[in-house]
């Protein structure tokens, strides 16, 4: 396994207390957790993943996930088995939307 570190700077989410997990770990998919950090300044992606050589594909995929929405403030743990960076993009995309409608209510 390929495991992959990144950091950005990003708007800081708000009202954010719980843990959450979208996806599932099965060929050409992931699952996504998310954790609060303690610092909103910015977001952190530990990426566990079958296949190496596309660490700028993840860089670019998550740098751009980092400026489209508030996610400082965020750790995401991707255990991945090969998905596209449009099931990446998906997934985590699914997460904030989670996390947004229970913070709602």
């Amino acid at each position: 396994m390929n495991v992959l570190n990144f950091d950005f700077t990003s708007q800081p989410i708000e009202n954010i207390k719980k843990e959450v997990i979208c996806g599932v770990v099965g060929s050409g998919n992931l699952e996504v957790l998310v954790t609060p950090l303690a610092n909103n300044e910015s977001s952190k992606f530990i990426i566990d993943t079958s296949v190496a050589g596309f660490d700028h594909i993840w860089e670019t995929v998550l740098q751009d996930f980092s400026s489209r929405y508030a996610v400082g403030g965020l750790e995401f743990k991707v255990n991945d088995m090969g998905a596209t960076p449009a099931v990446v993009s998906l997934r985590l995309s699914q997460a904030i939307n989670i996390l947004e409608e229970e913070s709602h209510g």
